[in-house]
C-alpha cells in the first residue's frame, strides 16, 4: 500500500486523538452547539459536563467535534488573551432552532458534515489521510495504522506520536463509519455513530478487514455533491469559471474522494442539479467534461444548500 505525501495546501500541524476516543453520537452536535449559543465560554467551565449532561471526557469530545465539523471556531479574546469557542455561520445555518436541520434528521445533513470535516483546514488528520490518500479499496486496521505512521514520518519528520495515540484515531474512525453489528453487549465501544449510516466503510466478514464503498450512494443527495463541488472549485480555481470533473473526482480534498464516488455517480449528481439551474452547466469539449458556473461558486453552493434544505423542511 503506497504512501502518498500530503499536498502542500493542507500541510498544517497534524491533529490526533482529541476526540477522547469517542466518535460523534446522536444529539451531541446539537447539544454542544446550543450550549455555545447560550455561553461561548461553556467548554472552559468546570461544570461543562453537568451543563451538557455527559461525562468529563465526553464534554471534551463534544467540543472537539463541534470544532472539527466547523460548527464552531476557537476565538482568542483580545483583551484577556483567553480562548473560547463560538458558533460559526455554518453552524447557525445548520443547527440553530430555525436552521436547515437542527436535529440532523435528514441524512443529507450528515453527508454535509462529513464534507465539512474533511475540508481544509482539517483538524482530523487520520480522517484526511484515509479519505484522500489511502488508495486501496480494502485494508485491515493494522495496515491502516502502519500506513498512517509512514505517512506521518514522511510528511512531518520532526513529529512523534505514540502507537497508542494513532491507534485511538484508527479505532475512532472505524467505529464512526462502520456499523458495529453482532455485538451481544452494548457498551461505550459498541454504540454506533450516526455516520455509520452513510455506508462509506464496511467491516467485512470476520471483522479483520474494512472496505470502502465506492460508487453511487442511495442516501447521498445530488445537491450535497454539487454544493461540495462548487465549494471545492471556489477554493482551488480562484477566478476561473469552470472546473474539470476529473479534478472533482480525483483531486486532493475534492468531493470524489470525500464521498468515494465513481465517475458516473459524480456526473449523475452534478447533472441532476445543473440541469435545473441557470448558473451551472455541464459541458463536454473534446472529451473533457467540465462543470461551468456563472458567478461566485461559493455563493452558488450556498444557494443550492438553501434550496435543498428549504425543500425538505416544507
Amino acid at each position: 500500500m503506497p504512501v502518498v505525501q500530503l499536498q502542500h495546501e493542507t500541510r498544517n500541524s497534524p491533529t490526533f486523538a482529541r476526540h477522547e476516543t469517542f466518535p460523534p453520537r446522536n444529539g451531541w452536535l446539537k447539544k454542544g452547539f446550543d450550549a455555545l449559543c447560550k455561553d461561548v465560554s461553556v467548554f472552559n467551565r468546570d461544570d461543562a459536563p453537568i451543563v451538557l449532561g455527559v461525562g468529563k471526557n465526553m464534554a471534551k469530545a463534544i467540543r472537539y467535534w463541534c470544532l472539527a465539523f466547523k460548527l464552531a471556531e476557537e476565538v482568542t479574546d483580545k483583551a484577556t488573551k483567553t480562548k473560547h469557542v463560538e458558533p460559526t455561520e455554518f453552524g447557525q445555518r445548520l443547527l440553530s432552532d430555525t436552521g436547515w436541520d437542527p436535529y440532523l434528521e435528514d441524512e443529507g445533513s450528515l453527508w454535509l458534515l462529513h464534507w465539512k470535516l474533511l475540508k481544509n483546514p482539517c483538524t482530523a488528520t487520520t480522517w484526511s489521510f484515509v479519505f484522500n490518500h489511502l488508495r486501496h479499496p480494502e485494508f485491515s486496521t493494522d495496515d491502516l495504522l502502519s500506513e498512517l505512521q509512514g505517512f506521518i514520518d514522511l510528511t512531518w519528520p520532526d513529529s512523534s506520536f505514540s502507537e497508542t495515540t494513532l491507534g485511538n484515531d484508527v479505532s475512532c474512525l472505524t467505529r464512526m463509519y462502520c456499523r458495529e453489528e453482532g455485538s451481544k453487549n452494548v457498551s461505550e465501544e459498541t454504540i454506533s455513530s450516526p455516520f455509520a449510516g452513510l455506508n462509506l466503510l464496511t467491516r467485512l466478514v470476520g471483522g479483520k478487514h474494512i472496505a470502502f464503498h465506492i460508487g453511487a450512494k442511495s442516501n447521498l443527495p445530488p445537491h450535497i455533491v454539487a454544493a461540495a463541488s462548487l465549494e471545492y472549485a471556489s477554493e482551488t480555481r480562484r477566478s476561473e469559471q469552470s472546473i474539470n470533473v476529473s479534478q472533482l473526482l480525483y483531486g486532493h480534498g475534492g468531493p470524489g474522494l470525500a464521498f468515494k464516488l465513481s465517475e458516473s455517480a459524480l456526473y449523475s449528481a452534478l447533472e441532476t442539479v445543473a440541469t435545473k439551474r441557470k448558473d451551472t452547466v455541464l459541458s463536454d469539449t473534446a472529451g473533457v467534461v467540465q462543470l461551468q458556473f456563472s458567478g461566485d461558486p461559493a455563493k452558488i453552493a450556498e444557494a443550492i444548500l438553501g434550496n435543498y434544505f428549504g425543500a425538505i423542511r416544507r
